[in-house]
């Protein structure tokens, strides 16, 4: 009897691709990259349009992408610019700062119709606000948003790179919208919003923007997933953290991925959550695991309450 072939679930991601740096060592970074790389641990067929230079520094991340099995042939080559680095810096609090180089590779994502194509069949696509500095990428996004079936803004607001108008835009085009507490905060003294809860917060943008689903992240104080009806908190996971750079692209990777695979959403915050703390603790964005890990994980740690 022939048995029938079970597609991956597909996302895309778009966006930033680059190398953190820090004091002793660079690790691959870009928040976009970061969910793909996650995503594809829990069996989803990811996908990252971005753009590298064409030099060592981008030759690396185009043979990490393929080793990784994100495919290499969606992230275009530039002749001209390098490819993007920024320099991380943690304070005292293990919190980060960046130092975010321009112009570079990513800032000049060309529009092809071979991502169209992939956009529309893909049953997400992830992208932030710090690819539309530059006209070009942001451009390209845009056009991209048009085809999307499921669209994923995660805010990451990174001053001075991002604009009022654009964050908007971004709003009113998103089915997801991911953000942390602080930028919760920020966007909606733009409305002059100032309810003073997160929650009615929360439902300002999603009355105004027409957005179906929230989730504010809150670092050691966990997060909520917010529908138009309901909403889902969750504690975070009591770690020593190595430091925080790419803990929430792991989280929103996490929960994509069980929400695309069709999970509760309690199932997807409770890995998201998990996943979040267990990147904090380790070094990088993309530390090497299984989910198997983060299933001991889970059992090993303890929320806080």
């Amino acid at each position: 009897m022939k048995t029938e072939k079970i597609e991956k679930q597909k996302v895309v991601c778009y966006g930033e691709v680059l190398w953190d740096v820090f004091p002793t060592k660079m690790k691959p970074g870009g928040a976009p990259m970061n969910v793909a790389y996650h995503l594809q641990k829990f069996g989803i067929e990811s996908h990252m349009i971005s753009r590298v230079g064409d030099d060592e520094s981008g030759k690396k991340l185009l043979n990490l992408l393929d080793g990784w099995n994100i495919p290499a042939t969606d992230c275009q080559v530039d002749p001209i610019h390098e490819t993007g680095k920024v320099e991380a810096i943690a304070d005292e609090n293990n919190e980060m700062t960046y130092i975010i180089h321009q112009p570079v590779a990513w800032d000049y994502i060309s529009q092809a119709p071979a991502y169209d194509k992939l956009v529309a069949e893909a049953d997400a696509f992830v992208f932030g606000s710090l690819v539309t500095r530059n006209d070009t990428s942001r451009d390209t996004l845009y056009n991209l948003l048009e085809k999307a079936v499921y669209k994923v803004f995660d805010v990451n607001l990174r001053p001075p790179f991002y604009s009022m108008e654009t964050v908007k835009y971004l709003l009113g085009n998103c089915n997801l919208l991911k953000l942390n507490h602080t930028e919760l905060e920020l966007i909606s003294t733009w409305f002059n919003d100032h309810s003073g809860t997160e929650e009615e917060s929360v439902r300002f943008l999603q009355k105004e923007f027409d957005i179906d689903e929230v989730i504010v992240t809150k670092g050691s104080k966990g997060a909520t997933y917010y529908t138009t009806t309901d909403s889902y908190s969750y504690p975070a996971f009591s770690v020593t953290v190595k430091d925080t750079v790419g803990s929430g692209d792991s989280f929103l990777a996490a929960f994509l991925a069980k929400k695309v695979q069709n999970k509760t959403p309690e199932e997807g915050m409770i890995y998201a959550t998990a996943l979040g703390a267990f990147v904090a603790a380790h070094e990088g964005a993309c530390p090497s695991y299984d989910i198997a890990e983060i299933k001991d994980f889970q059992l090993q740690h303890s929320p806080i309450f």
